[in-house]
């Protein structure tokens, strides 16, 4: 089986739970970066990392990488790639995205059409044509230039992997399911754990926890760009991983997760939303303001995004939410609690320093983990 070298681009931050998630998976790490991290596989490896990950935001192909200070020495490098053995006759082949970090060539644009250019001289060369038709399968491209490193990355993911197919109904500010599982996933939370978001807005993080609880991998119920490729054959392979996945579920681990929002229309598209999922069973979503949260429980969780302020105007209100979530909070002083936020007065109005502040982005926002680590359960049901 031939073997590839495949790129999983992450949220800043979260690449340490990407890698755990590969190698679980059974592949070889081969490079830790700054957003991404990179694996060897076969076609398997592609099929499954699409299917299975849940941190990641996409699987590209890595093409090739290779040093380049010229748009004439990008064009003939990126020229001596055999692109023939990836890229049919048919297929519509293009740069979608081109970023450029302290290097010098730094017009995306020029970069993409040079590019371009020498894909298209190069497959003139192996079919013995002067037009291609590119009316096939698609074959998106991603580059990157990072201190004139050039890296291409074939895109076989297509919409993103946060797109699991379940989040129909969302609101303002929401945490993409690919963080909000980085973010479960950063802490011990289990399936027989009890688990609280009191601002779960549409539901993310509520169905994330129930999906890794039951799980369900996150590709089940959506496709794929690559399925249908006919340059690298992928069909049997991604039937190989659904089957898995389908064989893998465990229905049995009776989650116990609430979610709850001030918001009266946000708990009924947290409702819908975890029902699109298949995990509305293990989930109980309820209208109920912070300052009402309660638990009997001695143990468990609370992980969650509340607001955090995306105007001067809205801080008043923010950090009183903040310091209400610190009066709560010590009704939950066993718990533990896990915040993210891009407010930075959000200890302060709490009241009490984190055990760990990790830094994540939330895109292009400079995000916090505020970490409040409790004691350990004598009874994980107690």
């Amino acid at each position: 089986m031939q073997e590839y070298e495949w790129i999983a681009p992450c949220h800043f931050g979260t690449e340490a739970v990407c890698k755990r998630e590969i190698i679980k998976l059974g592949y070889k790490i081969t490079e830790v970066e700054d957003g991404k991290v990179t694996f060897s596989g076969g076609i398997d490896a592609m099929c499954r990392a699409n299917m299975f990950l849940r941190t990641a935001e996409r699987i590209l192909l890595k093409i090739a990488s290779f040093e380049a200070v010229t748009y004439d020495e990008l064009f003939e490098k990126t020229k001596s790639i055999p692109w023939e053995e990836f890229l049919p006759r048919q297929g519509r082949f293009w740069v979608k995205k081109a970023n450029s970090v302290k290097s010098k060539l730094f017009s995306p644009s020029d970069i993409q059409s040079i590019m371009k250019k020498a894909m298209v001289e190069r497959m003139k060369l192996h079919y013995h044509v002067s037009w291609f038709p590119e009316d096939g399968e698609d074959y998106p491209l991603r580059v990157t230039i990072i201190k004139d490193k050039v890296t291409i990355g074939l895109d076989t993911t297509g919409t993103s992997l946060h797109k699991r197919g379940y989040r129909k109904w969302t609101v303002k500010a929401p945490v993409t399911e690919t963080l909000a599982a980085a973010l479960i996933m950063l802490t011990p939370w289990k399936w027989d754990r009890y688990l609280i978001d009191p601002f779960c807005g549409s539901g993310t993080i509520p169905i994330e926890a129930a999906m890794i609880g039951a799980n369900i991998a996150p590709g089940m119920n959506r496709d794929f760009l690559s399925e249908n490729w006919t340059g690298i054959r992928t069909g049997f392979a991604y039937k190989r991983a659904l089957e898995e996945a389908r064989d893998v579920i465990k229905r049995d681990n009776p989650c116990v997760i609430q979610g709850y929002d001030i918001d009266g229309e946000c708990i009924r598209m947290a409702m819908a939303n975890a029902k699109l999922a298949g995990v509305d069973d293990c989930i109980h979503f309820q209208r109920k303001p912070l300052r009402e949260l309660s638990s009997h429980k001695k143990y468990g969780f609370i992980i969650t995004n509340p607001p955090y302020g995306e105007r001067l105007e809205d801080i008043d209100g923010v950090k009183k939410i903040y310091s209400e979530m610190g009066e709560v909070f010590c009704n939950f002083e066993t718990w533990s609690k896990y915040i993210i936020t891009a407010f930075d007065g959000a200890e302060r109005c709490i009241g009490k320093k984190a055990d760990k502040n990790r830094k994540l982005y939330n895109g292009m926002i400079k995000t916090y983990f505020l970490q409040y680590i409790g004691p350990k359960p004598v009874n994980n049901r107690s």
